[in-house]
């Protein structure tokens, strides 16, 4: 598998299931000037999904603050994704999700960025796709592994913090700590406070 990280990410146009339930065509490239966080899961009506999908959903308002957009991806169809979020929660379903579903049942999409597995279901790949359509993080867990939404969240504040302060972000950090000045002499200076006792 190569990787799309530096590259523009695989543009595409499918049938979504929006939060207010509609059904229509929604295009990657329409969101140019925003951050995307693209995720793929195997199907709907499983399980590690749901608490995935629900746990989006819940930091939502934490991701448009960043100004950044959530689109979820699998190769079910879209009435499949509308009967999901019709089912209550706690009858196995998502109920009325922030975000739209993307329908990849020809699973062209889940190919396209490489986490189409045995040419069945996408494997849990997450792309963070900056405001100029490139591909700046990509992460594929196996289907067992569920993600870390906080992690996501933390990887848009440091892309972030990089294109406003020119520096960049070292292991573990997190908005508000400082960055590393990308010459010998910052990280000197960073890793001596940070690691020498």
């Amino acid at each position: 598998m190569s990787t799309l990280v530096t590259k523009e990410a695989p543009d595409f146009t499918a049938t979504a299931v929006w939060p207010d339930n509609t059904m229509a065509d929604l295009t990657l490239s329409s969101y140019r000037g925003k951050y995307v966080v693209l995720f793929f899961y195997p199907l709907d009506f499983t399980f590690v999904c749901p608490s995935e999908i629900l746990a989006f959903d819940r930091k939502v308002k934490e991701f448009q603050a960043r100004n950044t957009v959530l689109l979820g991806v699998s190769v079910d169809s879209q009435f499949t994704h509308f009967a999901w979020r019709q089912t209550p929660v706690d009858k196995g379903g998502i109920g009325a999700i922030s975000y739209p579903l993307v329908a990849d049942l020809n699973k062209n999409i889940a190919r396209a960025y490489g986490v189409l597995l045995n040419e069945a279901v996408a494997l849990r790949g997450l792309f963070l796709i900056d405001t100029r359509g490139v591909v700046r993080h990509a992460l594929v867990n196996d289907l067992p592994l569920g993600r870390s939404v906080d992690e996501a969240l933390r990887l848009v504040d440091a892309l972030q913090f990089h294109e406003e302060h020119g520096e960049v972000c070292p292991a573990n950090w997190k908005q508000g700590e400082q960055g590393m000045k990308p010459t010998a002499a910052g990280v000197a200076e960073y890793l001596s406070k940070k690691y020498v006792k």
